[in-house]
């Protein structure tokens, strides 16, 4: 069991270090309205991906590596409601009312301001969005500051889909709170330190 524990955290490891060479450039998105608060103190490394005792939650899916809370991260199969926002294939995030899907264009996320890099998120939401923008509030999983908001438009497409390019102050866990038309989610995304 030790060996396999061992096993998974030096794969975990690999997959970061190779998935942070091969960020794409800065894709234009629409313009957020985002505010931040103090600096958060450096975190440590990213938890290996823990061992999970029953399937993925979407039919087909499976774990990946680099993510941190409760949900993890998954790869491969999309949940169907996705289907309309024609989501790419890529590492992606499920909320945990199942509510909310984050495609991770950067990966792995990176606190500051990463360029020449992005981490752009694309959200696929579930219900109707009725024009309403999407209002995300995060913050450090365990901390209540420092917190970051921003706010995103209903005018994308195709689907139920918003665009964001989210900017977290210090790496580490950190909990999103997602809010549109009468609807809520909440994610959990893992930040690494920009290099």
């Amino acid at each position: 069991m030790a060996r396999v524990a061992w096993l998974a955290a030096v794969a975990a490891v690999l997959a970061v270090t190779a998935c942070s060479a091969a960020r794409p450039a800065h894709e234009a998105s629409p313009a957020p309205s985002r505010s931040a608060t103090a600096t958060a103190a450096p975190a440590p490394a990213p938890p290996a991906m823990p061992q999970r005792s029953g399937p993925p939650p979407v039919p087909g899916a499976n774990y990946a590596a680099g993510g941190c809370g409760p949900r993890p991260l998954l790869s491969g199969a999309l949940p169907t409601w996705t289907a309309s926002a024609n989501p790419p294939a890529m590492i992606y995030v499920l909320g945990r009312h199942q509510q909310v899907a984050g495609f991770l264009f950067g990966f792995p996320l990176m606190a500051g301001r990463p360029q020449p890099f992005t981490d752009k998120i694309l959200w696929v939401v579930r219900s109707a969005r009725h024009g309403a923008p999407l209002r995300l509030t995060g913050h450090p999983l365990n901390a209540a500051t420092p917190v970051v908001r921003s706010s995103w438009s209903a005018g994308s497409s195709p689907g139920n889909i918003y665009p964001s390019d989210i900017e977290v102050p210090a790496p580490g866990c950190w909990r999103f709170t997602l809010a549109w038309h009468r609807h809520t989610d909440t994610v959990d995304l893992w930040y690494v330190a920009h290099r």
